[in-house]
């Protein structure tokens, strides 16, 4: 058991032990260790702020419930508060870490089941109509590489359903055009195949023939300097790239919605739901670990169903 000592050290050193335990026993993967450290970081700042010198078996109810609170109030630069989500995620990250303390270190600290979480709220879908996706997808002029590359951006988020994380990190000896299909690690380090629709295919296949390089990402910049190191993974695009590539477009074709390369992916889980695809095969396309994550959805389709209904059943007029 950890004695009296400098506090945050001591906790930072355990913090780190964690992260590389989630790595080696648990496999978790890049970015689900990323996510660790910075909310943990966030807690080791605040206590070591609020409570100096802290040790593991000082951290109590009060302790958790006052940086619940700070949470809560908390801003950054922007004077943009944490939702209620992200305060959420913060909690699981400490109940996670005190879990390893306990049952891996036996250190004794509070046991992580006596915090509660939120009930989280019901999850709200947003997605785009088959007029609103016609605008957008239409939106990019193609007369120039980096407007055919963003209309197959656009094209390829609506066929397939990837997260932004995924698509970022496609590289072009991945993509089979003939077969139309190509494999991504998504969460949780799983594979999973993932198929092009013809309009996708046919826009990839047009992007990848402006190609004139020989770098290895599927997507990359067309501004700043070309590095051409480590077959141009420097010119790779980021997640963030995408999400703006996403938001201009949407608002230079009049959405009035927020559009995010989520709402894409709702969009194509959501228009296969629309068509008649069952939940299990959406699950399969979308990644997800759980029935309940694709169930979602769900409601989305209810007016849809409702309509059908309305249109086909022998007793409506």
């Amino acid at each position: 058991m950890i004695q009296n000592g400098s506090g945050k050290s001591d906790l930072l050193n355990l913090t780190n032990d964690f992260l590389e335990y989630l790595v080696v026993t648990k496999n978790r993967s890049i970015l689900t260790i990323a996510d660790y450290r910075h909310y943990l970081n966030r807690f080791l700042d605040w206590l070591d702020q609020n409570h100096p010198g802290s040790q593991p078996s000082d951290i109590n109810m009060e302790t958790v419930r006052q940086y619940r609170l700070y949470l809560a109030h908390f801003r950054n630069r922007n004077g943009v508060p944490l939702k209620r989500v992200t305060q959420t995620y913060h909690i699981i990250a400490l109940r996670s870490f005190l879990r390893y303390l306990l049952v891996q270190r036996d250190i004794s600290t509070l046991s992580p089941d006596k915090i509660e979480l939120p009930k989280p709220a019901s999850r709200s879908v947003s997605f785009l109509n088959s007029e609103q996706l016609e605008r957008l997808l239409n939106s990019p002029k193609i007369d120039n590489e980096m407007g055919l590359r963003d209309r197959t951006i656009l094209e390829v988020l609506f066929s397939t359903g990837l997260r932004v994380s995924e698509l970022v990190h496609l590289n072009r000896d991945q993509i089979d055009l003939k077969r139309k299909e190509f494999s991504v690690r998504g969460k949780g380090d799983k594979f999973r195949v993932v198929f092009l629709s013809d309009v996708a295919a046919h826009w990839l296949e047009r992007y990848l023939r402006t190609r004139r390089d020989t770098f290895k990402p599927l997507f990359i910049r067309y501004s700043g300097p070309v590095d051409v190191r480590r077959d141009g993974e420097k010119m790779r695009l980021t997640a963030r790239s995408i999400q703006k590539i996403v938001e201009n477009y949407a608002k230079k074709c009049g959405l009035s919605l927020e559009v995010t390369p989520h709402t894409l992916r709702h969009s194509f889980a959501t228009d296969l739901l629309m068509a008649g695809a069952d939940l299990r095969s959406v699950q399969e396309m979308l990644g997800h670990a759980s029935i309940r994550t694709t169930q979602v959805y769900t409601h989305v389709t209810n007016k849809h169903l409702k309509e059908v209904h309305q249109a086909f059943h022998s007793r409506n007029k």
